[in-house]
Formats: C-alpha cells, sequence, structure tokens
C-alpha cells in the first residue's frame, strides 16, 4: 500500500482563514480604545475638570458625540472611494492630530519648567474643544467598520466575536479614562502630563495602523464573502470606478425598508444609549449610592466597561455558535431593564446597598446591556444581506450617538427630579426612569422580529453544495 500524503488525506479548506486577521482586530480594537478613552477623558474627574477649565466634563462627551454623528453621513462613501486600509489611516491620523491639539507638545510644561514658570499646563478651552471635534470626527472610521471587517476577514464561526470585540473595545477606552485618569488627573499638572499620554498612544497607534493595516486578505473567508466580492467585481467590471458622491443617504433610507433591520437599529440605539449615559454619569451615581471619591469609583466604573467588553465577546461567542440572535438580544434588554431598576433604587437616597451589591448589579448591567450593540449590527447585517456593512453600521453609529448626544443632556436634568414610591421607603431619580421607559419600550418593540438571517441561508447554502460529491 502506497501511504497517503498529509494533503492528501487532508484537503485544503474551501475558505481559508488568514491569521493576519486577528491583526487587524487588534489594531481597529485599538484605535476604538483610544477614541473613547479621549471621549470620557474626564468623567473621573469631573470636579478638577471644572475647577481647571470652568466646564462640565459632560460638554466635551457631547461635543464629541455630535461631531461623530456628521462624520457618519460620509464615512461609508468615502470608505468605498478610497478603500478601508485607506479610510482608517487617514482616521488614524486625525486622532493623533486631535489628541496632540488637546495636549499641546507632550510633556513640554516640565521641559519649560512647569507651572512654576508661569506656563499654562494645558492648551486653551477653545484648542481642546477643536482636538475634540477631530477626534470625534474620525471614530466612526473605527466605530462603523467592525461588520465590514468581520465579513472580509472572519469565517462564520467568528464574525459575531470579531465584531462585538471591535465595537466594545472602546468600553475599554472608557475604562482606562477611569483608571489612569483617577490616578493622573488629580491636579493641573497631573491633568497635563494625562493628556500628553493620551497623544503619545494616539500617535502610536496611528504608526502602527500605516505599517500593519490590510485592505482585505487574498481570498474570501466564507460563501457569503465570495459571493459579495463577485457581486463587487462584477459591478465594478460593468459600471467602473464611479466619481465620489454622497449615496450614503439613499442607502440608508433602503436599509431601513428592509424587514427586521429597523428592530435591530432601536435595540442598538437603545443599549448605546444606556451604556453612554451610565458611563457619563457613573462617578456621581456611585457617590449618591455611598462611595467615597477615590479609588472605589475609578475601579467601578472601570469594571463596567470591562464587563461590557466580556459580555459582548462570552455572548458574541453563542450567538456565532447557535446563531440565535432575537433570543439572546431580548434576554439582554429584559435583563438590563431588571439591573437598571435595582441601580436606580441603589443610586436613591432612601436606600442603602451594600458597595459590594452596587457594584455586582453595575457590573451585570455592562454584561447585559453592551452585547446588543454588536449583536444587534451583526443581526442587520444578516437580514440585509447583500449589503454595505459600512452604510450598515454607520446608520446604527449615527442614529446612536445622536440619540446619545440628546439623551445625556436629558438625564442630567432628569436626575434633578426624585420619585418617592408610595407607601415605602424607596426612591429612583429621573435619569433612571428614563432609561428604564427606553429599554421597556424598545424590548417590547423587538419582541416582534421574525425575518430571515438571509447570510446565514447563503453560507449554508454554500456549505451544501461544497460537501455535495459531483455526479
Amino acid at each position: 500500500m502506497v501511504a497517503l500524503s498529509a494533503e492528501e488525506t487532508e484537503p485544503e479548506p474551501q475558505f481559508p482563514l488568514d491569521p493576519h486577521r486577528w491583526v487587524q482586530l487588534w489594531l481597529l480594537s485599538t484605535l476604538a480604545l483610544l477614541s473613547d478613552w479621549v471621549c470620557f477623558a474626564t468623567s473621573a474627574v469631573p470636579n478638577e475638570w471644572m475647577m481647571l477649565e470652568g466646564h462640565d466634563a459632560s460638554e466635551l462627551i457631547d461635543i464629541f458625540l455630535f461631531a461623530n454623528v456628521l462624520s457618519c453621513f460620509l464615512y461609508t462613501d468615502i470608505t468605498a472611494f478610497f478603500g478601508l486600509r485607506k479610510a482608517i489611516c487617514f482616521a488614524s491620523g486625525l486622532m493623533a492630530a486631535g489628541a496632540l491639539l488637546r495636549s499641546g507638545i507632550p510633556f513640554s510644561v516640565d521641559a519649560l519648567g512647569g507651572l512654576y514658570a508661569g506656563v499654562d499646563a494645558m492648551p486653551a478651552y477653545l484648542t481642546i474643544v477643536v482636538g475634540t471635534i477631530l477626534v470625534g470626527v474620525s471614530q466612526p472610521f473605527f466605530q462603523c467598520a467592525p461588520p465590514l471587517l468581520s465579513q472580509t476577514w472572519f469565517g462564520p464561526s467568528e464574525r459575531s466575536l470579531a465584531t462585538a470585540t471591535a465595537i466594545n473595545f472602546n468600553q475599554v477606552g472608557i475604562a482606562t479614562a477611569f483608571i489612569v485618569g483617577g490616578l493622573m488627573a488629580n491636579t493641573p499638572l497631573g491633568m497635563a502630563h494625562y493628556f500628553d499620554a493620551m497623544t503619545l498612544c494616539a500617535i502610536g497607534a496611528s504608526i502602527a495602523t500605516v505599517f500593519l493595516f490590510r485592505e482585505r486578505p487574498a481570498s474570501p473567508p466564507s460563501g457569503s464573502a465570495a459571493a459579495a466580492w463577485a457581486l463587487e467585481a462584477e459591478k465594478l467590471e460593468e459600471e467602473g470606478k464611479q466619481p465620489f458622491s454622497l449615496s450614503y443617504p439613499r442607502k440608508a433610507a433602503a436599509l431601513l425598508q428592509v424587514p427586521g433591520f429597523e428592530l435591530a437599529l432601536i435595540a442598538f440605539v437603545a443599549s448605546i444609549g444606556t451604556t453612554n449615559v451610565v458611563s457619563a454619569f457613573t462617578a456621581p451615581e456611585l457617590a449618591r449610592a455611598g462611595f467615597a471619591p477615590g479609588v472605589g469609583v475609578d475601579l467601578a466604573g472601570a469594571g463596567f466597561q470591562f464587563a461590557i467588553v466580556a459580555g459582548g465577546i462570552v455572548l458574541g461567542r453563542f450567538v456565532d455558535q447557535t446563531k440565535q440572535f432575537k433570543q439572546v438580544m431580548l434576554s439582554c434588554l429584559l435583563a438590563s431593564i431588571a439591573m437598571l431598576a435595582a441601580l436606580g433604587v441603589a443610586e436613591g437616597y432612601d436606600q442603602s446597598f451594600a458597595t459590594w451589591a452596587v457594584t455586582g448589579l453595575l457590573f451585570s448591567l455592562g454584561f447585559v446591556a453592551g452585547p446588543v450593540q454588536p449583536i444587534a449590527a451583526e443581526l442587520a447585517v444578516e437580514v440585509a444581506y447583500p449589503c454595505d456593512e459600512n452604510a450598515v453600521e454607520a446608520t446604527q453609529q449615527l442614529s446612536g450617538n445622536l440619540f446619545s448626544a440628546l439623551l445625556v443632556p436629558i438625564c442630567q436634568g432628569a436626575a434633578s427630579f426624585d420619585l418617592q414610591f408610595p407607601g415605602k421607603a424607596v426612591d429612583m431619580r429621573g435619569d433612571t426612569i428614563i432609561l428604564l421607559a427606553l429599554v421597556g419600550l424598545v424590548a417590547a418593540g423587538f419582541s416582534s422580529f421574525d425575518a430571515p438571517l438571509v447570510r446565514t441561508l447563503v453560507d449554508d447554502a454554500e456549505a451544501v453544495a461544497a460537501t455535495t460529491p459531483v455526479e
């Protein structure tokens, strides 16, 4: 008998996966981390920021979110025209420039003799605002790209995991703001050094992106990707390279007509709105729950962000294996209602919960509310296939961040209202009531979801065709 070689006994998979996909995911996740670190940079030290600049810390968050919304309108067409690699490299450079405006030349204060020589610790507030706008404009390029990256580089059993990691890794940036900001930004000079650190990280990430980020692998990673690439090549051959135009509004309008898309969209919006509001006001909320200012608040705020990432990875992996998008998302929304209600009571004035109980509720909220965003993004691509993945996520990010920009000041104002429950020593602040109403209405609406997972059907059909012997 003749021994068969490994190549003869183990044929190459139909859709091999490029190992560089993990580098791509790491780069995009890192850029998302840095952008939200900038956005929520002063959330852990709102009092210090107010004393230093005379402005509320949430003001920069709102400015960032509005800049993000405006950029979402252009992201899809810029990426379609120039390609993903050029768009991401440009955005990473824009973020580095914005961070540099916010900090000034890193560590130049010390070089000039520091505050004692009459040198201001920070640039003028207007310069910080302009820098914040530049970083806000860059963020959609990192936050809208994950579904396209997953479809282009990852197999069907990895896509939700990859999307969850890239979309939710910005939460690690918020956690970094709580940990690093809480440790460094307690004095004017410390605040300056803190902003310097952000700038150096942004410059380093931009350089790494230019050298390491690629457009796409040599071969498609799945049947649905192969079919999409074939359609793209056919369209390019028939129509040629089209001049740049703003086609996103038309694409967004078409997506809203796809059955099931609007339900995935409202679930995404509810999730990002909830997590952004909780992230923006974690410090004052925990103070009302009895936490002393300092490391405990910083670690609790960071833990909430890490819980969002962990939930996205765990539940995203589960969805990859089971494709139970509706069941998982609806369960997360219902669990979020329970966690919000419990936290609302704990952060009121009439009840005193142990700090470990409040922390556990906060982490649980992050674990169940955060994963709705990436799973909703993948669900939207599933029902709208074949579609422009960039347009899908741009629509979700635009809607989510615009809603968040409006929701943050509304919740800030509502926090001064306190609802007393008759006959019970229980109260709940207005901001919690708004979030409860939001998530409750969205859960009720999403329970009617009943749209086919078109992309999964294509992948399954390709898999069957590949394993069926030719007669």
